[in-house]
């Protein structure tokens, strides 16, 4: 026979029992057989006793006789059940019943177990213990869930905090101009797509779509640089070459083995309906002419952040658009959709969307429709992202604010400085960005970055196209025209030697705050032009693929000169806070 402290359970795994007994000596006998064991004992006569005995001190485990006088056992049972919520309280009955009908509503309230009489200490000794190991295996368990769920909502914190700086980033760029349409269907709150827009200084736009590897935040942390490189180079005038090859640099250094970004990038201008395209490891993009005819827009790049630098290509396809012709590029997610039967949505359907269309602006609408009833019933597998945009008129960007229009509290106001670019030089960098943000640093200035940035430009690309390369501008006067035209440029620019162009920025502030006045001089190295004609009459024909700089850089500035032989041009731009673009400007020559 085994001694009391062989029977006595550890102090730490010790129960709080409830005994509820109508009978006397029966309750005695279960009291007695109970502390012997170690457990504390709660005691009570009836089943309206053991419901408030319970509430008051949540005992661990009941004993609990069916039938009892006032409330019996059962309905006892049902409201401590009731009571104990999420807690894990067995129930043992205390019954002589024996017919499985009676047994089965012990069952059916809440109990877990019975206990026959006479009582039998060894079967109770193991039930008890049996219920303990239960209860500890049920505490374990809302412990995992607990910490499950703490890790979870801490993992959707991250996410949220995530998403509000991602959103700080993105949030002020053109994807509500009207000539843009997306649907994003994200499966989590920060994921792998991402579509970015952003009107660009000179008017039209930058759009990005790109798929990040994976699902999530993990598959996400890419989108924060990306973001900030997009929105931060195309407000200060950077190509979409220069902004890629910047894209796949910084995510090459960054991302770890595996992961990298599938994107499509559009450059497009408003004025004259030409669109740039790259498109590296996306799904086919698609054309929509009006005359129901559609062009494919491939991949033709690998993703960015796969390739090193030296072997990255940033070259794009150009293409012509009319008023209301569309493209549509969308992620990897709509192909691979899976209906409730799992199959998936696929490339046949989406191509039978864009052949069986009446016109462009059918396709974005239906394709979503096709989508979501091919998706009843089933759950997401992937992000899905859709965007449409339209070429359209360039007011269709004037409702959008610009981008990074905080202004600088301090910065120089009187300054002169002069830059030359020279031999190589020449076809391989960009100067108007770095002196845009040069300028951007003049108080109040900042407003007026767009019209800065075409005014340099213009200046600066007819020195370099038409006063060192000598190309001729009517040559754009045709869609072909204007391929052959940008073909020649990418030839005479490999054959420059000992020929340079300077740009020369003066800015002299008004006595009174109330603005300055910018002047940009550029002068080239090449023979110069007959610019008497300019005197002409010359203007800017909205029809017209050539011939549009001069007109745009009069419109824009209060004075536009040329001096010597014709290779040294000077613009005076005059700005006042709160006032539009410059008037319209004086013509002279020198």
């Amino acid at each position: 026979m085994n001694s009391f402290s062989e029977l006595t359970p550890d102090r730490k795994t010790a129960l709080r029992i409830l005994i509820a007994e109508d009978n006397d000596s029966d309750r005695m006998i279960l009291n007695a057989i109970v502390r012997k064991q170690g457990h504390e004992v709660i005691l009570a006569r009836d089943g309206e006793e053991a419901v408030e005995a319970f509430a008051r001190q949540r005992p661990q485990l009941v004993l609990l006789d069916a039938m009892m006088p006032r409330m019996d056992g059962l309905e006892a049972a049902r409201r401590i059940k009731e009571a104990a919520g999420e807690d894990l309280v067995p129930i043992i009955f205390l019954t002589s019943l024996s017919d499985a009908e009676s047994l089965a509503s012990c069952l059916e309230v809440g109990g877990d177990d019975f206990l026959s009489k006479p009582y039998n200490r060894v079967i109770l000794e193991a039930k008890i213990n049996a219920f303990m190991r239960m209860r500890n295996l049920h505490h374990s368990l809302q412990r995992q869930r607990d910490v499950i769920r703490q890790r979870n909502e801490q993992l959707t914190h991250e996410q949220q905090l995530a998403r509000r700086v991602f959103d700080n980033i993105a949030h002020r760029g053109c994807l509500e101009a009207e000539n843009i349409r997306y649907e994003a269907s994200p499966m989590s709150i920060f994921n792998g797509d991402v579509l970015f827009a952003s009107p660009k200084p000179a008017g039209g736009m930058h759009v990005l779509l790109g798929d990040f590897t994976g699902h999530g935040l993990p598959a996400a942390i890419g989108a924060l640089p990306v973001s900030e490189i997009f929105y931060g180079m195309t407000a200060k005038g950077f190509s979409i070459s220069d902004i890629l090859r910047e894209m796949n640099q910084k995510l090459q250094r960054i991302l770890p083995p595996g992961f990298f970004c599938c994107a499509t990038m559009l450059d497009i201008d408003l004025q004259t309906g030409h669109v740039e395209v790259w498109n590296g490891g996306l799904p086919d993009g698609y054309l929509l002419r009006l005359d129901g005819s559609t062009e494919r827009i491939r991949s033709r790049h690998l993703p960015l952040g796969v390739l090193a630098p030296d072997r990255f290509s940033a070259a794009c396809e150009r293409y012509r658009l009319v008023a209301q012709e569309r493209l549509l590029l969308c992620s990897d997610g709509i192909m691979e959709s899976v209906n409730a039967s799992g199959e998936m949505f696929g490339e046949t359907r989406l191509e039978e969307v864009i052949d069986q269309r009446h016109s462009p602006m059918d396709v974005y609408d239906e394709l979503l429709g096709q989508v979501k009833r091919f998706r009843a019933g089933a759950q997401s597998e992937d992000d899905i992202t859709v965007v449409e945009v339209a070429m359209a008129d360039p007011a269709v960007l004037e409702s959008v604010r610009p981008v990074d229009l905080v202004d600088t509290s301090s910065g120089p106001t009187n300054w002169n400085c002069r830059y030359e670019l020279r031999d190589r030089t020449l076809a391989d960098f960009n100067p108007v960005p770095l002196l845009l943000h040069m300028c951007m640093d003049v108080p109040g200035l900042r407003m007026f970055s767009g019209q800065i940035y075409c005014i340099v430009t213009e200046l600066f690309n007819n020195a370099l196209e038409h006063g060192i390369l000598a190309l001729p501008s009517s040559l754009k006067d045709s869609p072909s025209g204007f391929t052959r035209y940008y073909s020649e440029r990418e030839r005479r620019l490999r054959e420059i030697q000992g020929e340079s162009v300077a740009i020369t920025l003066d800015h002299e502030a008004r006595k009174d705050g109330s603005g300055g006045t910018l002047r940009v001089i550029v002068e080239d190295s090449g023979q110069g032009f007959d610019y008497q004609r300019v005197n002409e009459g010359l203007r800017m024909d909205p029809e017209s693929l050539s011939g549009r700089g001069i007109a745009l850089v009069r419109q824009l500035c209060h004075d536009v000169r040329w001096h010597g032989k014709g290779n040294c041009v000077e613009a005076e731009f005059r700005w006042a806070p709160g006032a539009e673009s410059g008037a319209a400007s004086t013509l002279e020559t020198e």
